[in-house]
């Protein structure tokens, strides 16, 4: 076997989207020096500036960034629903613009929005999505894709009998009905249960691993942790890091102390914390600074249950990189691809 050869077999199990970067293979995504200006009554206004960003054949690839960062403007210019004030995007080298069919045909796009035809039940509407990309004959699939996000019961009901919940699931399963190469995700779990949750990465994670490219947009921080091997964060139209999962976590300084309260924080530490119902989480740099967090808490005779030292998550990451405190904040050049 050549090394070449090794090279690629070992590209190729990497499934779960660790993101080898082979150089001379086309990315499955390339955005090049992409920006998007709007025009509003109170002037323009940048939604994206000189986005830079590839993403490799068989990733799973994370864009996080806070509301109104671009995330959303980036995938339509992906999808081919806004164009690019200046630069462009490729799909498989498909430019997503001048060849926009060749372009489409090799993305799925799962919408932050819920869509849906109310004249069609679940299979009809299936069935219409697989003809748009002239797909024939494909009941098969469409009966997996109904098991595997778990809408087997719900085939013959009308779209609009179905919960918020279950018309995301078809949505998903419209994306994937013609088995495109790349999945593009924006925020597919916003708002739906846990059991969708589940069903739905299991699934996905299972076509990643068969060679799948997903793109995946959330607020669920902990989701991209767990599945994306590269994360990309966008911040006012710009990226502001991007690199591998597990090096993005080894910026994180110091560790996190975690516990649960009723009582308020003494003045010294409420500006420090983050605080969710009666979970605090304190950032130290070092073991004294914990030392000092805890015993501040005992003069002020703040009571603290289920405590424990953690190390900094994705979330901690994310949080350090917008404020502009993490290591992750430099300049896209300089980041290591």
């Amino acid at each position: 076997m050549t090394s070449d050869a090794r090279v690629l077999l070992g590209a190729g199990r990497r499934g779960a989207g660790q993101g080898l970067k082979i150089r001379g293979f086309m990315p499955a995504v390339s955005f090049q020096a992409v920006s998007k200006t709007f025009v509003t009554p109170k002037g323009p206004f940048q939604a994206l500036n000189q986005v830079n960003l590839d993403i490799e054949e068989g990733e799973f690839f994370g864009l996080l960034g806070p509301n109104g960062a671009g995330k959303t403007t980036l995938i339509s210019i992906l999808a081919g629903l806004a164009r690019a004030t200046q630069g462009r995007v490729l799909v498989q080298g498909s430019d997503v613009q001048a060849h926009f069919a060749q372009a489409r045909r090799k993305l799925g796009v799962v919408p932050q929005e819920l869509v849906f035809d109310p004249f069609f039940n679940v299979r009809e509407a299936l069935r219409f999505q697989s003809g748009y990309f002239g797909v024939k004959n494909n009941d098969a699939w469409i009966d997996e894709l109904l098991a595997n996000l778990g809408l087997s019961d719900k085939a013959n009901a009308n779209m609009r009998q179905l919960s918020g919940g279950m018309k995301r699931r078809v949505l998903v399963a419209q994306a994937l009905v013609h088995k495109p190469p790349i999945i593009v995700l924006d925020e597919p779990t916003a708002g739906v249960d846990v059991e969708l949750r589940q069903t739905l990465w299991h699934f996905i994670a299972r076509l990643n691993k068969e060679g799948h490219t997903v793109l995946l947009t959330t607020h669920y921080l902990e989701e991209a942790e767990a599945l994306c091997g590269r994360i990309a964060m966008l911040k006012a139209g710009r990226v502001v890091a991007l690199d591998r999962t597990s090096e993005l976590l080894k910026t994180a300084s110091g560790s996190v102390l975690q516990f649960k309260t009723d009582a308020l924080l003494p003045p010294a530490l409420d500006h420090l914390a983050r605080v969710t119902g009666r979970i605090v989480q304190l950032p130290a740099r070092d073991a004294a600074e914990i030392e000092n967090h805890l015993a501040t808490l005992r003069v002020a005779g703040v009571e603290v249950q289920d405590m424990e030292i953690r190390r900094p998550d994705l979330e901690d990451v994310f949080l350090q990189v917008m404020s502009g405190t993490s290591a992750s904040n430099i300049p896209l050049s300089e980041v290591a691809l």
